[in-house]
């Protein structure tokens, strides 16, 4: 067998740590997860394969949680140390894929097109790693279902799997950075994601006749134009916040003015008390309108994913490791603020750790965002993440066994 060649951007450093096997096996798992995408909680057929992976990693045990997640425990040195966890998440989008990769999935309108076949994978590989060199303490690899409805996290943590953890780390990839890159750093790394719905209710009336209706798609314009006003005169300037309408339904036919509007979009903030301010000036306005236009208003909040702030310490061992596995050059600043969500951020309300971004272009590549159909990880950050995570897991033992 002709050994595979080594991936752009990846350090000879991180390559050498992976075995021929291992090599094979992990590029041919993401090729397989990145063919074959499944809903959140239907990752069944995920679920299974990511099964068989990690029995080579020969764990103290597999458990399953969540109904389609998998937890896998790696024995460290002192079984009597403090137990670290790394996770990744495997649940694909609804979104027809259109890359063109030879293994580009066969499930019609389900795609991975946030990298979760990469982080499962790389998940597994850091299993491979600490069952080669293990960490002070057992490292739990935790493979969350459910990522992409913001469900998977809590999931976890209600089955009690995690009890004993005292770290938690996670990455994502990102093809804002190229492969050999990551982001370790302190402070935010993802907002909180809230969603909303605002229902007018009002009076119809024939469209010929205006004055005797109550009219909700006027108060929802109206209301629409509003809500830009929050964060532009109620948000202080130097708090990141978004308030998105997305959404606006009303009416049957061009002459009923219509009994109710419906508005819907999201709420995003990187700290706790914007985010409650969001949501009280959200309420606030949408009654105001309302009651200026003999309507009445719905206002439902849907609490989303907390925002991810990583702590100073976590963070420290984090950029120790990628600055270790890497080089002190490979670790940058994020140079953005991040206003998308990430339910890793339960894990960290309840257990200390970090997120990490991991470069994910290929030389020559364009800046792809997820979410979309042309979206693809370069099989390099496989092995990047792999390696940083495993490393972050030992470093963080070691100190947890220092202070026991």
């Amino acid at each position: 067998m002709t050994p595979l060649s080594e991936p752009a951007g990846v350090p000879d450093t991180v390559w050498q740590q992976f075995s021929e096997a291992h090599r094979t096996a992990l590029l041919d798992l993401r090729r397989d997860l990145h063919q074959h995408p499944e809903l959140a909680f239907a990752e069944e057929r995920t679920c299974a394969t990511l099964e068989r992976a990690l029995a080579a990693a020969n764990p103290v045990n597999i458990t399953r949680v969540a109904g389609t997640g998998l937890v896998a425990r790696i024995a460290g040195h002192d079984r009597n140390a403090p137990v670290v966890a790394v996770r990744g998440d495997i649940d694909a989008l609804p979104i027809q894929e259109a890359t063109g990769l030879p293994y580009a999935s066969v499930n019609a309108g389900v795609m991975h097109a946030c990298g979760h076949d990469v982080h499962a994978s790389w998940a597994v590989g850091a299993a491979y790693l600490l069952a080669e060199n293990p960490a002070a303490g057992d490292v739990l690899v935790v493979l969350q279902p459910a990522e992409e409805i913001g469900e998977g996290a809590a999931a976890v943590l209600q089955s009690g799997a995690l009890d004993e953890v005292a770290a938690i780390f996670g990455a994502h990839v990102d093809r804002r950075f190229p492969v050999g890159q990551v982001v370790a750093q302190a402070g935010s790394l993802a907002a909180a994601a809230d969603s909303f719905t605002v229902v007018l209710h009002g009076r119809g009336a024939h469209g010929a006749r205006p004055h005797e209706s109550a009219d909700p798609v006027l108060g929802a314009g109206l209301l629409i134009a509003a809500l830009q006003g929050i964060v532009s005169r109620r948000v202080n300037p130097s708090v990141p916040a978004v308030l998105t309408v997305a959404t606006m339904n009303a009416g049957t036919a061009s002459n009923v003015i219509p009994e109710r509007a419906t508005i819907g979009g999201t709420l995003r903030a990187t700290d706790p008390v914007t985010r409650a301010l969001l949501a009280d000036e959200l309420r606030r306005v949408a009654q105001g309108i309302a009651l200026a236009h003999d309507l009445t208003a719905e206002v439902h909040i849907e609490l989303g994913t907390p925002p991810i702030v990583n702590p100073e310490q976590q963070a420290l061992w984090a950029r120790q490791a990628a600055a270790s596995v890497l080089s002190p050059e490979a670790v940058v600043p994020l140079g953005i603020t991040n206003m998308g969500g990430e339910d890793f951020a339960f894990y960290m309300e309840r257990i200390p750790g970090a997120f990490l971004r991991v470069g994910a272009r290929e030389p020559g590549g364009d800046p792809t965002p997820a979410h979309t159909p042309r979206f693809f990880a370069a099989d390099g950050c496989l092995f990047v993440g792999a390696a940083v995570l495993a490393e972050t897991a030992r470093v963080a033992s070691a100190a947890l066994a220092n202070v026991r």
